[in-house]
């Protein structure tokens, strides 16, 4: 079964192709960012960034900045040729192909908002996120991927008991956060999805290999899912998949107006 991200890279390869961009030496470079680079200093510092569980890397492409959230940083530097022969087996290549397609995507003006909200922007987005969730008309929302901002603000709205959380991080899996028990993603994901009626779902699925699995368990259960934040910012742009980030920043260049 072709994945997700194998066809957003033959809808790649023909943006690419559509804009003569294939024969032509565009230079892709990904930067692991520090926490404080990517998000800033907000005042909560539970965040898995600020904990050392993820890094942000960035890509840019003539200046249009393209950014992922990963487990498994690294640096590259290239052409998009290079980009689109990329294995997608493993969780760095998956990243640099991902904050690629955002930065490209980004310079072709077709997503703007690829770059992390900063300080307390993330408060602001997850208060703004649950609100939107109430707003479905869902009586239980799924959480899938532990974002202590989003997990507060929809026990918030919801109450503990009709939030369900997943995570892979061993140190929250069956932890309590905010009243409830974090289940194990590998394991309970299609259980939380029979159980929602709406699940947000980190744009880091996309990245850890998760998503494929998650999504098809999705469908089976005919549950709603929202991904959410800037890693998944291309590819549901391509896919044609709802999701939400309200208060990212733009990664495109900045260009002088008229004098």
């Amino acid at each position: 079964m072709t994945t997700l991200l194998e066809t957003c890279r033959a809808q790649c390869g023909t943006l690419v192709e559509q804009h003569g961009l294939c024969d032509t030496l565009v230079t892709v470079v990904a930067t692991t960012l520090t926490p404080a680079a990517a998000i800033g200093t907000p005042c909560r510092q539970d965040f898995p960034i600020l904990q050392g569980r993820e890094r942000m890397i960035e890509a840019t492409i003539h200046g249009a900045r393209g950014q992922a959230f990963t487990d498994a940083p690294i640096t590259f530097a290239g052409t998009l040729r290079d980009v689109l022969t990329l294995s997608l087996t493993e969780n760095a290549t998956r990243a640099i192909f991902v904050a690629t397609l955002n930065a490209l995507l980004c310079h072709l003006r077709l997503v703007t908002d690829t770059v992390h909200c900063k300080g307390d922007a993330p408060e602001q987005c997850a208060a703004t996120m649950a609100e939107q969730a109430r707003g479905t008309g869902a009586r239980t929302v799924g959480l899938i991927g532990f974002n202590p901002a989003i997990a507060e603000a929809l026990v918030r709205v919801f109450g503990a008991g009709h939030v369900r959380i997943t995570d892979l991080n061993p140190d929250n899996i069956g932890a309590t956060k905010y009243g409830v028990v974090v289940g194990d993603g590998r394991t309970h994901g299609a259980a939380l999805l029979n159980a929602v009626d709406l699940a947000l779902a980190t744009g880091t699925i996309l990245i850890n290999g998760t998503g494929d699995a998650l999504l098809q368990s999705a469908r089976a259960a005919g549950t709603r899912v929202v991904l959410y934040g800037v890693t998944c910012a291309a590819v549901c742009h391509l896919a044609a998949r709802e999701r939400w980030c309200f208060a990212a920043q733009s990664g495109g260049v900045v260009r002088p107006g008229p004098a």
